[in-house]
């Protein structure tokens, strides 16, 4: 054969045109966007609101700024948006404005679920995770061998909505 049949790269996703370079044209590439269990539990990484720690989400804590950090400057605009485009979070506003307006029937599970969608919209936001998935799609024609396939595995329904647009 004299052909690798696996390749595996620690890079970031955009990277996919210098990976093709080095390494293509692929047959086939598998895409992966979901986050690791052992990051999200792990209360030192700042991935998780049941815990007590840092509110970090940096997928690679080397590089760029912590979510805490990220916090300090935003407006509430830009946080609604980011809630809304990032997680779907339907309290976008009143979370932005820091005040969790629910039904008190509907509290526990809303403000967990809420909880939940902010901490993925503020780990999307400050790894850029969403521009790093457009870079990778529009480089991936580029990338593949002639009659290559790719396949996507999505997580939420931002990431699923770029994939489906490309």
């Amino acid at each position: 054969f004299g052909k690798d049949v696996l390749t595996t790269i620690n890079t970031n996703f955009r990277n996919i045109d210098q990976v093709a370079k080095e390494h293509g044209p692929f047959d086939f590439i598998l895409a992966d966007l979901g986050v690791s269990s052992m990051q999200i539990d792990n209360p030192e990484r700042g991935f998780t609101y049941k815990y007590e720690g840092p509110l970090d989400l940096r997928l690679n804590p080397e590089k760029g700024i912590s979510a805490a950090e990220r916090l300090r400057d935003i407006s509430v605009d830009e946080l609604e948006g980011m809630f809304i485009e990032n997680s779907d979070e339907p309290y976008a506003y009143e979370i932005a404005k820091a005040i969790v307006v629910v039904p008190q029937k509907e509290r526990k599970e809303a403000v967990k679920k809420s909880c939940a969608r902010v901490f993925q919209a503020l780990r999307i936001d400050v790894n850029n995770e969403f521009e790093v998935l457009y870079d990778f799609l529009e480089k991936l024609p580029d990338a593949l061998a002639s009659g290559g396939r790719v396949a996507v595995l999505t997580f939420h329904s931002g990431e699923d909505r770029l994939v489906k647009k490309s």
